[in-house]
Order: structure tokens, then C-alpha cells, then sequence
């Protein structure tokens, strides 16, 4: 970036994120919820690493990395089980990924309206809220079944600007999943890829075609790091 545009550099007028991989580092959590499923079976334990790719990719995912040996309507079955155990889990094991709470903090500071649009239910995601302190900060949180469609549809994303006085243009996505960044693209709303976050051997974020590819959190305490708006 050239000098003369460092010096107009400025933090978007909102800033979106998903949940899981992005801001907050709830593999841990999710790991519990597996190997309760997976004791209850006489199954041994799994490591964090075999789980922690398939974080992003929701509760079926982490269902046939636990249990291999299901089929779709297998995984299905116990989806549920999955989500009442994670609500007993939530947030005991799991916390916001390094450097999210300076940035949100740098964010605040600069008039940056910022909130969180999740494929997680959203009573899960509300019920995390207060326990990381913010439940008075978040300006909006969609989850997954809040609307008709979740990501990577655009819906979540327009409908969170719309809540918050903003136009997909005036606001920024970060995500860690593919899905985040079409669902960004089909919105019309620049988006950054959060390298940080769980992803698959096989994924490649450089394919995705986000705005900007971040390595850490802190790399988002400098506005020249996030891409412009209109």
C-alpha cells in the first residue's frame, strides 16, 4: 500500500464474523462433546487434531469424524444428542482465538460497529455471549436457523447489515470457511479470510477469492489490513 493511501486508511463502518474458527477457538469444547458421545458407546477417546478440522463445517461433520462408520441418516440421528451435550459444554473449554479480543477492543475504538452472523444455532450462540463478555457489544447475531437460509447463502449477511443501519458495502465479513466468503461475495460485502481457523488438508483459502487473507487476528488492529468499502 502506497503511503498516500495508509494515510486514508480506516476500519469499515461494521465488521461481521462468524463464530467458530474465526473468533472464537471452540474446538475445545467440541472435543468434549465427542468423546462424551463417543464413551457412551465404549468408544475411546479422539485427539483435538483429529477433530479440529471439521470444526467449521458444523455438527455433522464432527459427527463422521468421530463416528466414521455412520452414513448421512446415521449422522442425522444424532445430531441432536451432539447439540444438548455442546450446550452442557459450552464455553468450559473453549476461548476467543489470540489477539480477537485486542482487535474487537481497536474495532470499538475507532466506531467500528462489529457482530457476529454464525451457521450455530442461534440459541447456542446467544447462550455464549455472556460468557465472553459480549453480550452488550455485539450489535446483531444471526445464527443458522434465524432465516429461511444460512450460509454460504447471502441472506444472513444482508439481513445482519439491514439490523445494524448498514448496506452490504458498508460492512466487512471475516470467516474461515469457504462458505463465509461466497456467502460475502453473493451479498456484494468485501470479505477477509481468516487463516486462523479450521480448515481441511484439501482446502485451499487462496481458491475462495476473499478481499484479503489474514494470518492472525492481531493483524487486524491495522485498518490498512482490511479491505476498503465503499
Amino acid at each position: 500500500m502506497s503511503a498516500a493511501a495508509a494515510a486514508v486508511a480506516a476500519f469499515p463502518k461494521a465488521a461481521l464474523f462468524d463464530l467458530d474458527g474465526t473468533l472464537l477457538d471452540s474446538a475445545p469444547d467440541m472435543l468434549a462433546v465427542a468423546n462424551r458421545m463417543r464413551a457412551a458407546r465404549g468408544v475411546g477417546p479422539m485427539p483435538l487434531d483429529a477433530l479440529r478440522p471439521h470444526v467449521s463445517k458444523g455438527a455433522r461433520a464432527m459427527l463422521g469424524a468421530a463416528f466414521p462408520e455412520l452414513d448421512a441418516e446415521g449422522r442425522d440421528a444424532r445430531v441432536r444428542e451432539f447439540l444438548d451435550l455442546y450446550e452442557a459444554e459450552l464455553g468450559l473449554h473453549g476461548a476467543p482465538f489470540a489477539g480477537v479480543e485486542a482487535m474487537l477492543g481497536q474495532l470499538e475504538a475507532a466506531g467500528c460497529v462489529w457482530g457476529i452472523v454464525t451457521n450455530k444455532p442461534e440459541y447456542l450462540a446467544r447462550k455464549l455471549m455472556p460468557l465472553l463478555g459480549w453480550e452488550t457489544r455485539c450489535a446483531v447475531l444471526i445464527g443458522g436457523d434465524t432465516l429461511a437460509a444460512r450460509k454460504p447463502d447471502p441472506l444472513p449477511l444482508t439481513v445482519a447489515a439491514e439490523r445494524i443501519g448498514m448496506t452490504a458495502a458498508d460492512c466487512v465479513y471475516v470467516g474461515d470457511d469457504e462458505r463465509d466468503i461466497l456467502a460475502a461475495r453473493a451479498a456484494g460485502m468485501p470479505s477477509v479470510a481468516a487463516l486462523w481457523g479450521y480448515r481441511l488438508d484439501h482446502d485451499d483459502p487462496l481458491s475462495w477469492q476473499a478481499d484479503a487473507m489474514i494470518e492472525a487476528p492481531a493483524q487486524l488492529l491495522a485498518a490498512d489490513a482490511w479491505p476498503a468499502t465503499r
